[in-house]
């Protein structure tokens, strides 16, 4: 029989059962195409870093004795489709079976599915082999219960996988250490230089320079900051747990201007490519806390295995048990589009200028850039879904559906309407300065709410109370802010509404 293997430019897992024999009569296919460039308007080094990995991988298995076929963007049979290309294949090589993965995206799903449905050889799916859990894993434990809550399922995975416990009980005797994660950055402290690659891209930047593919964000062609190979992944999960874990727990929330990368790990995109696995990257932190338990403080590790067993495994399986209505969801009916600044970064607003100059520059922000700033103003401003989504989708090289979705629309936008928060994350100046530096020489002045300098947080935040009442007054989490708002004077409230509807009309003057 001869096989023909799909590979995905996120199943780039070298641990892969697939390849622990070789096979000459198995080719491994792997292919740059413009459907995947395309789908959404992405940043120029999530191209990049995409096909940086790819090229890195069909090399690996080559080098592995192997057989493979590497399709280019811009090769003259390159079809530009998965199907077509695989057909393509299929008929002039004369294949007899056809396997692929599991996508991670239920689009990527339902093409291969349909594809395969008609197709007149035989075929079949395998796992990723990456996950901790399968795609139903999630919707099963939940059955027959009204709320979906990350924590239930963060200590039943603790428990499952025998992670971070003493029997049943978890270690320390404490579940959960986020309480104490939510420190600001002291004025006079200089985190850790982040590592960075210096990768030379220049050749599939001039690749791609030769289409038309619409991108955003910048590079530098010959220093490409990102991994690109499972070496350099496992080099970048090594130095975070020698040099950042003792403080990432503390600090993960934190933000400070012109410091892109703080304690955070950055192997979100090594991840979500499969160059390392999750269970890796547990057992790496938890390794070195064992070895240093007086450098590194239970709650900077908890912090981080939460993150991963918990926070990530939760939002794949929100987003196979939702999928493909949650897409569609927008609680709050908003409508607007972006503001033009979104792109360029030209804005007066001090924290949304660096969390976008970052993006822009660095293809990442950390997750509380995304929540509180960036996201936080969308869903004041009433943004639609739809477009956060591209934009979060596009920007950041980390940002593969299954994971972006469920964490802008869910979490950032609160459109799904409670699945996965049990409450809008939105803020007004007083969180953004209680955990950053930007607010102290900002034009806009925080304690302004209304007036030519207030702070655009401060009155578009009540403004979304107030539009939203219906919808929010009862949830129990956020009564005090109705509670506030009920009290205030209604000519304080008449200047508050004012002031954000003057803001809205000139969003892009911001």
């Amino acid at each position: 029989m001869k096989t023909l293997r799909l590979i995905l430019g996120d199943q780039l897992n070298s641990n892969h059962s697939w390849f622990k024999t070789k096979d000459d009569s198995v080719t491994y296919l792997l292919m740059e195409i413009r459907t995947e460039t395309d789908y959404a308007t992405h940043h120029i080094q999530k191209i990049v870093g995409f096909f940086s990995a790819m090229k890195s991988f069909a090399n690996e298995l080559i080098k592995n004795k192997h057989q493979v076929i590497y399709t280019p963007l811009n090769d003259e049979n390159n079809l530009q489709s998965f199907d077509k290309n695989i057909q393509y294949l299929i008929e002039k090589q004369q294949f007899t079976n056809f396997e692929y993965q599991l996508p991670d995206e239920y689009r990527l799903n339902e093409i291969l599915k349909n594809y395969c449905n008609s197709l007149s050889i035989s075929n079949s799916v395998i796992d990723s082999e990456h996950f901790y859990t399968s795609r139903t894993e999630l919707g099963t434990f939940f059955e027959g219960k009204k709320t979906l809550l990350l924590e239930s399922f963060y200590r039943a995975m603790r428990k499952k996988h025998n992670i971070l416990m003493d029997g049943d009980k978890p270690t320390t005797g404490k579940w959960n250490y986020d309480g104490e994660n939510r420190k600001k950055i002291p004025k006079d402290h200089k985190p850790t230089p982040p590592l960075i690659f210096n990768n030379d891209v220049s050749e599939i930047l001039n690749e791609i320079k030769k289409t038309d593919i619409k991108t955003i964000g910048n590079i530098d062609k010959n220093n490409f900051v990102w991994p690109i190979n499972r070496e350099q992944s496992l080099e970048l999960l090594n130095f975070f747990v020698k040099n950042c874990l003792h403080l990432f727990g503390s600090f993960q929330d934190a933000m400070t201007p012109n410091e892109w990368s703080l304690y955070h790990s950055r192997i979100s995109f090594s991840m979500n490519i499969k160059m390392i696995s999750p269970q890796e990257v547990i057992e790496a932190c938890i390794s070195e806390w064992q070895i240093r338990p007086n450098e590194i403080e239970f709650n900077q590790l908890e912090g981080f295995v939460r993150q991963i067993i918990g926070w990530r495994e939760y939002m794949r399986g929100i987003y196979w048990l939702k999928m493909p209505e949650y897409a569609q969801m927008n609680y709050f009916n908003n409508q607007e589009k972006l503001p033009d600044w979104f792109w360029t970064g030209k804005t007066k607003m001090n924290c949304m200028k660096d969390a976008i100059n970052q993006s822009l520059d660095y293809a990442y922000a950390h997750h509380i850039q995304r929540l509180m700033i960036t996201g936080n103003f969308a869903l004041l401003a009433g943004i639609h879904p739809d477009k956060v989504d591209a934009w979060y989708l596009g920007i950041y090289i980390d940002a593969i559906q299954w994971v972006q979705i469920t964490n802008t629309r869910g979490m950032s936008q609160f459109a799904d309407g409670g699945i996965v928060g049990t409450k809008p994350y939105v803020s007004s100046s007083t969180y953004i300065d209680k955990m950053s530096h930007y607010c102290g020489t900002c034009f806009y002045k925080k304690a302004l709410k209304t007036g030519v300098k207030s702070c655009p947080f401060n009155s578009l935040y009540w403004n979304f109370y107030d539009k939203n009442e219906d919808k929010l007054s009862k949830n129990p989490r956020i009564g005090m802010m109705y509670n506030v708002w009920k009290k205030m004077k209604p000519e304080a409230k008449v200047e508050l509404l004012q002031q954000a509807d003057y803001y809205l009309k000139n969003i892009n003057e911001l």
